[in-house]
């Protein structure tokens, strides 16, 4: 009777295992396809550098889109990522300089800094029990004001040589910036999913009063998701400083990112509805947004009419993203 129920029970882990990563499986078919299409078409085809000026461009809008997963995850949405990204890359043009000893000790400020933020807006969500969308507003409007307090001009300085490395190619010309993602991941993400803290974020995110009621670190765990989606967006303020050698208090990179990060969560297969998701499918979906871009400009599309295709890519990714909440009937069939 046991032999005959093993292979039931391994069938039914199979399909539980594919349904849970199929968003992330079906991101990463698409931006395969996609980034395929755009070097077949590019004058310079499938190079090295192609691949690392892609990687670049990638790895920004990856890191805000997992620092935007961490909020999702808890059924909220965290719209001052873009402005966290903006404050710790003008911090970073100041600190981020150098010899290697004082570039660490900066990379460590600015990543403190974010930590901060995100610290911040964790504790006014659970303690002043007020709207994440609200909350995140007000403090994004006061983290960008802090930029623009910090560099009111465009400057700064950044360590070169840190800098070319990071945005430059291992041997084989492996771009630096997908390794550097990679250990993101391994470090940050990994170790955040296997832990209690991590499957409560999932579980509060399924079902706040169910966690509560299970006698889950319900605060804790809403605190570290915000708290890592702060540091999250620091780490990318920090490459994009490596990537421009500038700091620049811009409310248009910041709103770019901000909403870009909801799109890429959304196309990777993270539920608006919180709770079902992974960071690595919100990669993939970076991915495919910002290769959106590249494939626009390879097909030579009107510069005017790009920020309305990629509105219009935005729009129905969110859609996209809200149409199963409209076909469940109730949340068990939404994490089943």
């Amino acid at each position: 009777m046991t032999d005959q129920a093993l292979p039931v029970r391994q069938s039914g882990d199979w399909r539980f295992k594919l349904a849970e990563h199929r968003g992330t499986l079906l991101a990463l078919g698409v931006f395969v396809f996609m980034f395929a299409l755009y070097t077949a078409n590019h004058p310079a085809g499938f190079s090295a550098d192609v691949v690392t000026t892609a990687s670049n461009k990638g790895v920004l809008l990856a890191l805000v889109a997992i620092a935007q997963t961490f909020v999702v995850l808890t059924a909220g949405i965290d719209l001052s990522v873009g402005m966290i990204f903006v404050l710790t890359n003008t911090v970073a043009s100041y600190i981020a300089i150098g010899s290697p000893l004082m570039t660490a000790l900066g990379i460590l400020g600015v990543m403190a800094t974010g930590l901060a933020c995100g610290a911040v807006n964790g504790v006014i969500v659970i303690y002043g029990r007020l709207q994440p969308i609200v909350t995140t507003i007000a403090t994004g409007a006061v983290f960008f004001g802090l930029a623009l307090l910090l560099r009111p001009d465009p400057g700064g300085d950044v360590n070169e040589n840190l800098a070319d490395f990071l945005t430059g190619q291992l041997p084989g010309g492996i771009p630096t910036s997908a390794v550097f993602l990679l250990v993101v991941v391994l470090v940050i993400w990994v170790p955040f999913r296997r832990s209690v803290l991590g499957r409560t974020v999932y579980a509060v995110g399924s079902s706040e009063q169910a966690a509560y009621m299970s006698g889950l670190q319900i605060r804790r765990a809403k605190f570290l998701a915000y708290a890592l989606s702060g540091l999250l967006a620091s780490i990318g303020g920090l490459f994009i400083t490596f990537v421009t050698y500038t700091g620049e208090a811009s409310s248009a990179n910041a709103n770019t990112y901000t909403l870009n990060s909801i799109a890429a969560v959304v196309l990777g297969g993270v539920s608006l509805y919180g709770g079902r998701g992974s960071a690595v499918g919100a990669i993939f979906g970076a991915l495919i947004f910002r290769t959106i871009g590249d494939l626009l400009f390879v097909f030579d599309l009107d510069p005017l009419w790009q920020p309305l295709f990629l509105g219009i890519v935005l729009l129905i990714s969110v859609c996209l993203g809200s149409f199963r909440l409209i076909r469940v009937r109730n949340r068990l069939e939404l994490f089943g």
